[in-house]
């Protein structure tokens, strides 16, 4: 069944930042970008495409290093077999994650958008529900989670009311447990705030300091994810490895896709049976594109690969 997305959804545009050198997954990564690899039976970078999808948003920019580039396009395509929209930008050195509002300016204009980072994966059965209730009319939400070492995070301070308080990246002592996760949603402002930005004392264009504009505002807003969600910052080889059997279990308990760009398009509403079959045939010998076909209404004796 097609979903009904929030009035904002349909201007807000996507980025992805998929560049960076992985040097935590060295030496795997100094041969593949980190967001190619695998994450059980997907390559990371379909689930941030994914979680974008789920919002709504179907107009998104992918950011690459300039040597991955190919590699992703070769992958995704232009978006077409899902009935979106992808474009394409080269991130040349990690400058930041704000950075990619800089690279992305002419592409997000002064329309809404939303910023994923390559590899965070979140894991979810209200994700979609979640997402469509978080889109801010105004001002900016970052969603954040519990974890037990925030030091190792950025970390939000909220009110009862879930604005936030104070944001500080990797503080010494934080004032909460709440990490800020890798997925932001903003107004329409959020390139020409982040065109202010100046690098940190690290030389990097910093996401905190964007959302600290918004903060100053008190249009800062924070969405916990729900105790359900799993998330994995996938930039180790633990939380790769997590994730991967995570998105195993669950996908076995369930009968459900998860990370599945073409699920998720024929879920949206976005492409038909038709087109999830045809999108199924190109990975027939995967068990991915046999998902696919076991997952079609229709009787499968109508198609011509069998669902082994």
């Amino acid at each position: 069944m097609p979903s009904t997305f929030a009035d904002n959804a349909v201007d807000r545009v996507g980025i992805i930042l998929a560049g960076g050198t992985g040097s935590r997954l060295w030496p795997v990564t100094k041969a593949v970008s980190k967001q190619l690899l695998p994450v059980f039976d997907k390559p990371m970078i379909y689930y941030p495409l994914t979680t974008l999808m789920a919002a709504g948003i179907r107009n998104i920019m992918i950011i690459t290093t300039p040597q991955d580039q190919e590699q992703f396009r070769h992958l995704l395509g232009d978006g077409c077999q899902w009935g979106m929209t992808l474009t394409y930008a080269v991130q040349h050195a990690p400058n930041g994650l704000a950075e990619a509002f800089i690279i992305g300016r002419s592409f997000v204009g002064e329309r809404p958008s939303a910023l994923a980072l390559g590899d965070n994966i979140f894991l979810s059965a209200m994700l979609t529900d979640t997402l469509q209730a978080s889109l801010p009319s105004e001002g900016a939400t970052v969603f954040a989670k519990p974890v037990k070492d925030p030091e190792r995070f950025g970390v939000v301070e909220i009110d009862k009311g879930n604005r936030a308080l104070s944001i500080v990246e990797k503080p010494d002592k934080p004032k909460s447990n709440l990490a800020v996760v890798g997925l932001y949603f903003y107004d329409q402002s959020a390139a020409a705030r982040a065109a202010l930005l100046k690098p940190s004392a690290r030389g990097e264009l910093e996401i905190t300091d964007l959302n600290r504009l918004y903060l100053t505002e008190r249009t800062l807003h924070v969405k916990q994810m729900d105790e359900t969600c799993a998330w994995f910052d996938a930039g180790t080889f633990e939380s790769l490895l997590a994730a991967g059997q995570t998105v195993k279990n669950r996908q076995a308990e369930k009968q459900c896709m998860l990370g599945s760009p073409d699920w998720q398009a024929f879920e949206n509403g976005w492409i038909g049976e038709s087109d999830l079959y045809k999108n199924a045939q190109g990975l027939a010998k995967s068990e991915y594109g046999k998902c696919l076909v076991r997952h079609c209404k229709n009787n499968l004796d109508h198609y011509s690969i069998a669902a082994k």
